[in-house]
């Protein structure tokens, strides 16, 4: 099997087309038409990662994020990016990142999320305006309703964070929740009139929280955090598709946000 027929296969679950159009994704670095060794799947692509891959045998590396975003003007070692393409190169290993293109899925990032904090009945929350049936976020409800710092606590265990930022409470049960993977502060408004009590995600700058507006609890709960699960989903379903073949989940931690 050549790597391009892996892609194939990835892209006919996730289409490209269905990425935002300021993204970058699809095949970014390597020669697709190489024999597929074995996948590495991985939420980022570091030097770390190229090592694991090298170490596991596997040339091909199923990214969500990518490793390439904006435009890259030379090959050198000055930064991590130059560095791991560089090196991906060197060891004939692909790259691949799903991103914007899975994060619209209906049954993509949020969706995870979403399964993962027990939502019922849940939908896109913010829809796609050529399609509706994609879109960012899930918008669903708890099966029984929990106080605020129950809630948080849940949160924390549910997303293996130790660390919430988040806005007043408002002394009222939790019920309606709303789900965005990654950066969301776009998506405030649009849980607010849906009628979300809270809403998790990730990125929130300082003026975002004075949103809330004492309508709904906002939830940060840390970027790699709120889409640690998406290489579980990548990995879960590329498995299916090629049960005898060697994908691997990749086991280095590449969240680069430490706390103190």
């Amino acid at each position: 099997m050549q790597i391009q027929d892996f892609i194939d296969t990835i892209e006919e679950w996730s289409p490209l087309s269905q990425a935002e159009d300021f993204d970058n994704v699809g095949l970014l670095v390597g020669n697709a038409d190489l024999n597929l060794k074995g996948v590495l799947i991985t939420l980022d692509t570091t030097e770390g990662i190229i090592n694991e891959a090298i170490e596991k045998n596997c040339n091909l590396i199923v990214s969500f994020h990518p490793i390439i975003f904006s435009g890259i003007k030379k090959l050198t070692t000055n930064s991590y990016v130059e560095k791991t393409v560089i090196k991906a190169i060197e060891n004939k290993i692909s790259i691949y990142s799903m991103h914007t293109s899975l994060d619209n899925h209906n049954r993509g990032v949020n969706y995870k999320i979403s399964e993962k904090i027990g939502l019922k009945n849940s939908k896109i929350l913010v829809s796609n305006k050529e399609n509706i049936s994609i879109g960012m976020g899930r918008i669903g409800e708890l099966e029984t309703p929990k106080r605020e710092k129950e809630f948080l606590e849940f949160i924390k265990i549910q997303m293996k964070t130790n660390s919430i930022r988040h806005s007043k409470l408002l002394n009222k049960k939790i019920k309606r929740v709303a789900v965005l993977g990654g950066s969301g502060s776009f998506a405030i408004k649009d849980s607010i009139e849906q009628k979300a009590d809270a809403y998790i995600t990730a990125d929130l700058k300082y003026h975002n929280f004075f949103e809330a507006n004492e309508q709904i609890v906002l939830i940060d709960i840390g970027h790699y955090e709120s889409e640690q699960f998406t290489k579980n989903l990548i990995h879960d379903y590329l498995r299916k598709k090629f049960p005898s073949f060697a994908i691997i989940l990749a086991t280095t931690n590449t969240n680069p946000v430490n706390y103190f």
